[in-house]
């Protein structure tokens, strides 16, 4: 008999408990939103400027979805996208920017930090161009919940901050050292221990290294007074892969520990530098 009893008690609870889901659901279907509305605190011009970096650039904000349930207004988190592109791609350069953005409605730019944020978009530097913004709002992005805010256009002028190493003064860079066919000979032979001058701030050199030696960048070729080399100390790097450069630090480059041709890549725009086995 108690099994009997038992076994009714539990149909009885099953049945409610699913009538109970039943209900829930219904009340829980989606009755959509308002589309949200951005603004930004400048309009036209975005400024972006070294010499004041760490000022305002930009601060968008937008009004909430307000989200609708069969039960009233949604309690659910919101996700926002903030979606930046060239003008007149209708948001679908290759290059676009999509930043996600949890619960907030609204986010602060310095001029650094969006002019970051711009360099992803591969603008020509010192060079005004449009851009479009908007913010697509959504729940555990789930498509059918999405909704699209206007589109801002602003006109930005990208900058490079300075490189964190010096570039040589007179445009040209050379390789010496026991990894290479001169030795420490200086003068260095050229062109073969002549970096080409990719642009304003990157090196190139293909050169084939002696494993397991080493090697220093000069400015000024068969002049010893000046040098660019690493600090195995603070940022030891890698005789394979590279690393950081200074000017004027104390050690020499570990070269790598196999014989072979090199391409080294030598950036002063981000002080690092890498070597890629050929």
């Amino acid at each position: 008999m108690k099994s009997i009893i038992s076994k009714i008690f539990f149909i009885s609870a099953a049945a409610l408990l699913f009538g109970s889901c039943k209900k829930d659901e219904a009340q829980q279907i989606f009755a959509g939103g308002k589309a949200p509305v951005l603004s930004a605190s400048v309009s036209g011009t975005i400024p972006l400027s070294f010499a004041v970096e760490d000022q305002l650039g930009v601060n968008f904000t937008w009004t909430n979805p307000n989200y609708q349930f069969g039960n009233g207004i949604s309690s659910q988190d919101v996700t926002y996208a903030m979606e930046i592109d060239k003008s007149g791609n209708n948001f679908a350069g290759a290059n676009k920017v999509t930043i996600s953005i949890a619960k907030d409605l609204g986010i602060v730019y310095t001029q650094k930090q969006f002019n970051i944020v711009l360099s992803a978009l591969k603008f020509t530097i010192g060079v005004a161009s449009s851009i479009d913004v908007r913010i697509v709002a959504s729940i555990n992005n789930v498509e059918a919940t999405k909704l699209t805010s206007n589109t801002l256009v602003f006109s930005v002028t990208t900058y490079n901050p300075p490189p964190k190493v010096a570039v040589p003064a007179g445009g040209v860079l050379y390789l010496v050292g026991s990894a290479t066919a001169g030795g420490w000979t200086n003068p260095v032979p050229v062109p073969t221990q002549q970096f080409t001058k990719v642009s304003t701030t990157l090196y190139t050199i293909t050169a084939t290294l002696t494993g397991g030696q080493e090697y220093l960048f000069l400015p000024l070729n068969g002049d010893w007074g000046h040098k660019f080399a690493c600090n195995k100390t603070t940022a030891p790097p890698s005789g394979e892969t590279g690393g950081v450069f200074g000017y004027d630090f104390g050690d020499n480059f570990p070269g790598p520990a196999a014989n072979g041709k090199y391409k080294i890549d030598v950036d002063f725009q981000s002080g690092t530098y890498t070597v890629t086995k050929q």
